[in-house]
């Protein structure tokens, strides 16, 4: 994703940014084919981007119950 893709306004925080602290939290910032992760208290430093299917495929990783042995 390059930066001209990733203007102010197409960067979301995360939907579990809370008041208080927690209201820094991440953003992400999405096209058709990125997906750019970056500290919503520091967003002018890096950022982290990934193909839009490794990152849909992370998000279900991550929602996915928990297995035990």
């Amino acid at each position: 994703m390059r930066a001209a893709e990733t203007t102010c306004e197409t960067w979301r925080k995360s939907s579990y940014s809370g008041e208080g602290d927690g209201n820094n939290c991440v953003e992400i910032a999405t096209s058709p084919t990125h997906t750019a992760v970056r500290d919503s208290k520091a967003p002018a430093r890096a950022t982290l981007t990934f193909p839009a299917a490794a990152f849909t495929h992370f998000l279900a990783v991550l929602k996915a119950p928990v297995r035990k042995p």
